[in-house]
């Protein structure tokens, strides 16, 4: 099986009994496949179910909200607090591009949102992650470097988070929030 008509794209092979067969994606709206037997068995052949686009992956939910969230006359009619928590939950759970894409949420509902509608305190798990990444970036001083794309990610949402914040008058309450005791003490000492 697989997403091209050439069979290079995509490709699924599977042969021998049910059990070898496995659940698998193909990108696109057309599966293209290939049965073929060795005549040593007479057996009618293999049964497979195709069921277009599954509720929940994230591939698709993601391509969904961003729409969602492009649109002007969508946003208002959206729970942006709820979404926003979930996409928090998303981005600290998660890793590699869905860790990217996330953060990539955060950013477009940041920057739509009209009002104070999330709950942006969640976002310490990020804000320790960014300041850790700071950190080792200051140590390696010696080395200079091109960003990971996921610090510069964190880069760009806390630098629109803060104008954000700055905007809505609350700055210093939203620092506050980020931070720990220890990192607040380790500040005025310094």
């Amino acid at each position: 099986m697989s997403s091209s008509s050439d069979f290079q794209q995509d490709r699924h092979s599977f042969s021998g009994s049910p059990q070898k067969w496995t659940d698998f994606e193909l990108p696109g709206d057309t599966l293209y496949y290939r049965f073929t037997s060795d005549m040593s068995n007479t057996e009618w052949g293999y049964k497979f179910t195709v069921t277009a686009g599954h509720l929940g992956r994230f591939q698709t939910g993601f391509e969904i909200l961003k729409q969602m969230l492009s649109e002007e006359r969508v946003v208002p009619h959206l729970p942006l607090a709820k979404i926003w928590e979930w996409q928090v939950g998303v981005a600290c759970r998660q890793t590699g591009h869905q860790r990217l894409k996330a953060i990539h949420l955060l950013l477009k509902i940041v920057q739509c949102s009209a009002q104070r509608d999330c709950d942006l305190t969640l976002l310490k798990p990020l804000w320790q992650l960014f300041t850790h990444m700071e950190n080792n970036l200051c140590h390696d001083a010696a080395k200079p470097g091109i960003l990971l794309p996921l610090h510069r990610a964190l880069a760009e949402l806390f630098f629109v988070t803060e104008n954000r914040v700055t905007e809505l008058g609350s700055l210093q309450e939203y620092l506050l929030a980020l931070n720990t005791e220890d990192h607040l003490h380790r500040c005025t000492a310094q």
